[in-house]
């Protein structure tokens, strides 16, 4: 039987095999996948990949375009190039390019589109931030899902939620929403004042956990002066959600299992690293970290405890969120799609067009392949060795070599090339790698293998902090002028697509209160940009909120410009937009 991991940028991280006809299944085996995948790696063959590598237009052999790459990068100032790495795949083979241009000088980037502000601000209060595991989540008796579309984004939890009392908050009627006990259809931009909130009217009604808090917190008063400092009316207001809601939420919770699973769209702003703060600090409040059935999930820095044998020191680097293309001679974009994922498109497009050189290493076409002077294309998860460390849960994915191709090269065959033609030392084999991340960061469970930091119930033992104690949060800044536009614009997931990858969709959603139909065209503003969109109605919205989908060619074409203020995260949702009449 032939066995592997899905590559993919997704909690679940499958397990799968590939039948002897060449199609990807389930692994019943698996605790996770239990013998089914989500429809993106069942439409992974359906997609048309790049099969020769294409010159300035032209289709050329796979040497032929490693000698133009080698020429370009040989009369280049290293500094004016930029090595730009996406997360099509997320093996962890997949940085090994990384060796090379940092040896050769070149400038790296810095943070990135997805989680980065929040993981940021759970390492200040855990000091680590480990996965919450289906299998953790399965004994909880009551879940609350705070901005994770879990159907489209984390479709292996949903059978731990089966017979849990279900807490939705999101802006949106997701579909988790539409199966939950107790929907709260929150404001977007408010979950730190919905989790103040919630603080302090659980530690108005004596919820809080005084021996947890003892014993394994610090800076508990400070937090509590930052919550009682901020008058109610204050909090409902910011938030959109009244007393009776709160007092709903916490009859829900009070002296159960508790757990917490939040998606990356509620740190999407340039506060982000604290709205996971004041999240974690009502949770700490509950005593809910290091227990059976309880935690904190978010995406976690699936490395944490793991070699790192790309990682690198240069102090050349740019935040990804924010990088200027038109600042480089050579762009060398490996797995990513910034034409359309980067906030403000305009300004990708324009860096692009300006930059001397452009190469684009990847699978499929998409918006940045197109304008690129080099197209280079890669291999499959299933042609190279390589290792999977879950962000989702505890399981560690082994990715064998399955396949022979002809078709295109590794990123360990592309480093290997490089550091030969410009002399550096040789590399190591892809088996030293793997070993090197592995290290005695794993063991066995039941048969398989899982990071030994995750063998029992997160933080059952310690924090990671300097003291091993959790960290409350004292203080945030929120200077956003919420006054700047009429609507709220939404990035949100959509089924068909994971991110740019797969199918796109470019329709502006609005909801039914504004009167428009289906295929009408109208034309959003904010500051210097404009931009039309076809119209659909979606009746899951809010009034003052429209979406777009995270994938959609136009999808980022309004977003501004910013990086998160730590964590150099991308923020997507900081911008309220008006309709252009």
């Amino acid at each position: 039987m032939k066995r592997t991991t899905c590559p993919l940028d997704c909690f679940d991280s499958c397990s799968v095999i590939l039948g002897e006809d060449g199609r990807l299944k389930g692994d019943k085996n698996h605790p996770i996948t239990q013998g089914y995948l989500c429809h993106h790696l069942n439409n992974f063959h359906k997609i048309k990949r790049i099969e020769k590598p294409i010159y300035q237009g032209k289709e050329i052999e796979l040497d032929e375009a490693l000698e133009v790459l080698r020429n370009k990068i040989e009369i280049t100032e290293p500094s004016k190039i930029i090595y730009y790495k996406g997360s099509g795949n997320l093996g962890s083979m997949q940085s090994v390019p990384r060796l090379f241009f940092d040896k050769y000088g070149a400038t790296l980037t810095k943070g990135g589109l997805c989680e980065e502000a929040g993981i940021y601000g759970i390492e200040e209060g855990r000091g680590a931030a480990l996965a919450l595991s289906p299998n953790v989540v399965k004994d909880s008796e009551v879940v609350i899902v705070w901005g994770r579309n879990i159907s489209i984004t984390n479709s292996h939890m949903l059978p731990a939620l089966k017979g849990k009392k279900l807490i939705v908050i999101d802006p949106r009627v997701t579909d988790i929403a539409k199966k939950a006990d107790l929907h709260v259809q929150i404001k977007p931009r408010a979950d730190i004042y919905l989790a103040m909130f919630l603080s302090r009217l659980a530690y108005m009604e004596q919820m809080e956990d005084a021996e947890f808090i003892e014993n394994r917190c610090e800076n508990f008063d400070y937090f509590l002066d930052e919550i009682n400092g901020i008058p109610i009316v204050e909090f409902i207001d910011k938030s959109g959600v009244d007393l009776k809601t709160i007092g709903n939420i916490l009859s829900m919770i009070e002296g159960k299992k508790v757990s917490i699973l939040v998606g990356i769209g509620v740190q999407k702003y340039t506060h982000g690293h604290s709205v996971l703060r004041a999240i974690d600090s009502f949770a700490a409040l509950l005593g809910l970290f290091g227990k059976d059935g309880c935690g904190v999930g978010f995406i976690d820095d699936s490395g944490y405890g793991f070699g790192k044998p790309f990682s690198s020191n240069s102090k050349k680097r740019v935040p990804m969120p924010t990088v200027d293309f038109g600042d480089f001679d050579i762009s060398f974009i490996q797995g990513g799609n910034p034409m359309t994922q980067l906030p403000c498109t305009q300004k990708v497009k324009e860096g692009l067009e300006k930059s001397k050189f452009v190469v684009y290493f990847g699978l499929f076409e998409n918006e940045t392949s197109k304008m690129a002077d080099l197209i280079i294309p890669a291999k499959t998860f299933l042609e190279k060795e390589d290792l999977k460390l879950s962000y989702g849960h505890e399981y560690i994915g082994f990715m064998p070599k399955l396949i022979d191709s002809d078709i295109g090269i590794s990123e360990y065959g592309l480093c290997a090339y490089l550091m030969r033609e410009f002399k550096f030392a040789e590399i190591s084999s892809e088996k030293e790698y793997v070993d090197e991340v592995l290290g005695d960061n794993c063991m066995k469970k039941d048969g398989l293998l899982v990071s030994k930091f995750l063998e029992n119930s997160p933080y059952s033992e310690k924090f990671y902090t300097e003291d091993e104690k959790f960290i409350f949060f004292d203080e945030y800044d929120d200077d956003f002028d919420e006054e700047e536009g009429d609507f709220y614009l939404l990035a949100v997931k959509q089924n068909r697509s994971l991110n740019s990858q797969f199918y796109t969709d470019d329709f502006l959603r609005v909801p039914p209160s504004l009167g428009f139909k289906d295929g009408e065209i109208i034309k959003l503003g904010y500051r210097k940009y404009e931009c039309s969109y076809e119209v659909r109605v979606d009746e899951s919205l809010r009034s003052d909120c429209l979406a777009l989908y995270s994938g959609g060619k136009k999808s980022n074409m309004l977003t501004p410009s910013l990086v998160s203020e730590e964590g150099d995260g991308a923020v997507y949702q900081e911008l309220k937009v008006n309709i252009i009449k």
